[in-house]
């Protein structure tokens, strides 16, 4: 997968890293900001119970 993206990217390597760290930022942010804060009320950590 990363060799693919790396393929597809344009320019010389300087440009290709920038672009690498720029798609890792948005994906990361896009993460934090929008599926993470979707799937919070689905996941159930606030009711974890020992015993019955």
């Amino acid at each position: 997968m990363y060799s693919w993206i790396w393929r597809h990217l344009p320019g010389p390597t300087a440009v290709r890293l920038l672009q690498v760290l720029i798609l890792f930022l948005g994906i990361t942010a896009l993460l934090f900001f929008v599926v993470f804060p979707w799937a919070e009320p689905h996941l159930p950590f606030d009711k974890v119970e020992v015993g019955s």
